[in-house]
């Protein structure tokens, strides 16, 4: 065998090494999931109360978008950019159940991610979220202070 076809050889073997190593490579433990504003909606109506209803429902906008109006039921006002810092605030366990909501559902989207990043096992990102709920025509309510 010729050094060139050895080095071709070794080359294949080593790509061939690195492709498994990137396919087999474990992807995070935890990702956060979809929920649609009807699943939410339901979710909440299940509930007896506001404080009974089985998660954490976090508002990731701006407070000065939170002070316009909140889905009922939301327990927290925690900035996106501030979640990872902020996020023991929420006072949720690795087990329990937290859905993020925004404007659109893309900083709700970084914001779950970051806290799945973080341990917690079922986060879920509102599809659309505000702008989806209001389009549905479901009701909004004053921030609880």
């Amino acid at each position: 065998m010729t050094h060139h076809r050895l080095a071709l050889r070794i080359g294949a073997l080593l790509g061939m090494t690195l492709l498994c190593l990137v396919v087999n490579k474990p992807v995070g433990a935890h990702h956060s999931y979809l929920l649609t504003v009807q699943q939410l909606k339901d979710g909440l109506a299940k509930a007896a109360t506001p404080s009974s209803k089985g998660f954490f429902l976090i508002d990731v906008r701006s407070p000065e978008e939170h002070v316009s109006g909140v889905i009922p039921g939301t327990d927290v006002n925690i900035e996106y950019t501030e979640i990872k810092a902020r996020h023991r605030e929420i006072g949720a366990k690795p087990d329990d159940h937290i859905v993020v909501y925004c404007q659109s559902g893309h900083r709700s989207n970084i914001a779950a991610e970051t806290l799945a990043d973080l341990g917690y096992r079922h986060v879920y990102n509102v599809a659309g979220s505000m702008n989806a709920w209001v389009d549905a025509g479901f009701p909004v309510t004053a921030p609880r202070r």
